[in-house]
């Protein structure tokens, strides 16, 4: 990763073990543990930093994660304040992007959903008091997982929800049934369009006049009903912006421009953090001109989290992972 500090799930001695812990040591070179060498290990729950040496990251912070027992000797705590200890040491050396391993979840034992939920929670606590980018690197998709129940929950919802975008079955069936004689062509007076007009009870304008009129009837953009939104919710911009996962450069773009027009995961993302109704998510998402689908899966699985009133932009970005779909948000 390419970021300015990469996390080590290491163990007391920090001096290098298997797993992510000894794949860094690798990668590094003998400078790493060379500098280890003069820490003095370090305590399980806390964390220390290093350079990054043959590594593209400037730091690794190094962190002790807890084995797991049975979940009643403070392991939560311990790996809560692994998560917090190397996040604050990102910032004190002013770390603009961080990733960190799943820590714990390998040969230390913490179940994967549970080390997720931990690290989660924690993470976006963080990011709601400060800028900075985060990321979770896994070792593979069965490391990430949620839990079965909304496994199976989301899953259930799609099957009941979607439809097939490519073929409209009830028409086919109508054209495969049709009778023959109705394919033939058949002739008729052409109307002018002076008949059309009346047979829909209008009245020509001239081609002017009807292009104002339509012009006047565009209503607010995407970013004019986002900033309503945030000052109708007393929500200020950070607060808005963080809580949908956004960059405080792209919102800054948005409320700049007022013709701006997001990708459909970004207006998504703003809908969650304002936790707005079905009907309120619809009706911003055509100021971006877009819809939501029962031919779409990422849709199905937006709008099962908004009917279920649950509006934590990790636990949906979680549940669309699960289903290899695109996460809202940066």
């Amino acid at each position: 990763m390419k970021v300015d500090a990469i996390v080590n799930a290491a163990n007391e001695s920090l001096l290098g073990g298997g797993g992510v812990d000894g794949a860094i040591h690798r990668a590094a070179g003998s400078g790493l543990l060379a500098e280890c060498r003069t820490l003095g290990g370090c305590k399980t729950g806390k964390a220390k930093i290093t350079g990054g040496y043959n590594l593209p990251a400037k730091y690794v912070i190094h962190t002790v994660g807890p084995i797991y027992n049975d979940g009643n000797h403070g392991e939560k705590e311990l790996l809560e304040s692994c998560y917090r200890e190397s996040l604050a040491l990102a910032k004190e050396n002013l770390c603009e992007t961080v990733a960190f391993p799943l820590i714990s979840s390998g040969v230390y034992g913490y179940p994967k959903d549970q080390a997720l939920k931990v690290a989660i929670d924690v993470i976006s606590d963080f990011l709601l008091e400060n800028e900075m980018t985060v990321y979770i690197v896994i070792f593979d998709k069965a490391a990430y997982k949620i839990s079965e129940k909304l496994l199976s929950d989301i899953a259930e919802y799609i099957d009941d929800n979607y439809v097939d975008e490519h073929t409209d079955y009830s028409r086919e069936r109508m054209r495969m049934n049709a009778p023959m004689a109705s394919m033939a062509p058949r002739k008729r007076r052409k109307k002018s369009d002076d008949d059309f007009l009346e047979m829909c009870d209008c009245k020509a304008l001239p081609l002017e006049d009807d292009l104002d009129a339509k012009l006047k009837q565009i209503d607010e953009s995407f970013s004019q009903m986002l900033l309503r939104k945030i000052d109708e919710k007393g929500m200020t911009d950070a607060e808005c912006y963080k809580k949908a996962n956004i960059d405080r450069k792209l919102f800054s773009k948005i409320r700049s421009d007022v013709h701006y027009k997001p990708s459909k995961p970004t207006a998504l993302a703003f809908a969650i953090s304002l936790e707005l109704s079905l009907a309120e998510t619809e009706d911003m998402l055509r100021k971006a001109g877009f819809a939501l689908s029962h031919s779409n899966k990422f849709d199905i699985i937006i709008e099962y989290f908004i009917s279920k009133g649950n509006y934590n932009i990790f636990e949906i970005n979680e549940a669309l992972f699960a289903f290899d779909q695109s996460l809202l948000g940066a």
